[in-house]
């Protein structure tokens, strides 16, 4: 696979979000997660991404087991700054003891001595970034991490963070459904030359035009999202029918059209789609390198444009992460 910076780290032009692989969305299938993550580093994925708080750290567990022999293949990436209590209550912390703590923990689970890209998963408004920042420089400088990154952080503070440590890579949602980091974030990542790594490009897996309701049980992350709720779940499932009639026009899945878009969106562009299965892996892999013309891409967007979508990207309850409110 080709590779695409994200500021100063070079990565495989596609990297694999792990986060479905211990449960997130239905059961998770350690044999088949430990295999899917195999199969990406055959295939030339190299970029792997988690976090410690997907699965209170089996996540990461299950990606160090998976790993061993082969830490060098790989470019990690690790988060620390969401905490979840009883009932998916999040808490954001960013404190520099906090942070430390943090990685220490994620070094153990992970069993690396250090880690490529350390994100401030979500911002903790009670704390300024300076000190965030620059605490995380520190334990660059220690040989504990290897980048820093951000995540769904606004603008003004993706300055102020530039300003104390070079940043790599800004990691926000981005798909043809969620388009909001177009209005700011990708401009000043530019300006700045921080990479953009969308997370969920397929949609949490509605932009596959293989989900159904039914696929959506108890417990499912998606339950607690707007956009997958009743009545909004038919209209955006519609918009994605639309965008199946052009993938069956080229030769390709909706999945990979979708995921092409994003690819298609710049050379500093990495989306991490997330997969627990080698079969949807392999697919997603063949979208990294389908090229879009330009008539192509204003097609695609206009059987789906970005004010058509039904609902809210997240409840209350998440939003929060992201504004502080």
């Amino acid at each position: 696979m080709k590779t695409r910076r994200l500021g100063q780290l070079e990565v495989s032009a596609q990297g694999l979000g792990c986060m479905t692989m211990t449960g997130t969305y239905g059961e998770g299938d350690p044999q088949e997660a430990t295999a899917t993550l195999h199969r990406a580093l055959d295939l030339g994925v190299n970029f792997l991404d988690t976090s410690n708080a997907y699965s209170a750290g089996a996540n990461e567990k299950l990606i160090g087991a998976a790993l061993k022999g082969r830490r060098d293949e790989v470019v990690l990436a690790t988060k620390f700054g969401i905490e979840f209590a009883d009932g998916f209550e999040p808490t954001i912390r960013n404190a520099p003891d906090y942070m430390r703590q943090c990685l220490e923990g994620s070094l153990q689970r992970l069993g690396v001595d250090h880690i490529d890209l350390y994100y401030v998963h979500r911002v903790d408004f009670t704390v300024p970034i300076e000190e965030t920042v620059g605490a995380l420089a520190e334990q660059v400088q220690a040989g504990k991490i290897g980048h820093i990154g951000l995540s769904e952080a606004p603008v003004d503070l993706i300055r102020r963070a530039h300003a104390v440590h070079p940043i790599a890579a800004l990691q926000s949602e981005w798909s043809l459904w969620s388009r909001d980091i177009e209005d700011e974030h990708v401009a000043v990542c530019r300006e700045l030359g921080i990479g953009l790594v969308p997370f969920s490009p397929l949609g949490r897996g509605m932009l596959t035009g293989a989900l159904s309701k039914a696929d959506i049980s108890e417990g499912d992350y998606r339950t607690t999202h707007p956009r997958f709720a009743a009545g909004n779940f038919d209209l955006n499932q519609a918009l994605v029918a639309k965008l199946g009639e052009l993938a069956e026009r080229r030769g390709v899945t909706t999945s990979q059209l979708a995921l092409a878009w994003v690819q298609n969106q710049g050379a500093d562009v990495v989306p991490i789609p997330g997969t627990k299965r080698r079969k949807y892996l392999e697919q997603n892999v063949a979208a990294a390198d389908l090229a879009l013309s330009s008539a192509e891409l204003v097609e695609i967007e206009a059987v789906f444009p970005a004010d058509a979508v039904a609902g809210p990207r997240y409840g209350a309850k998440f939003a929060k992460l992201s504004t502080g409110e």
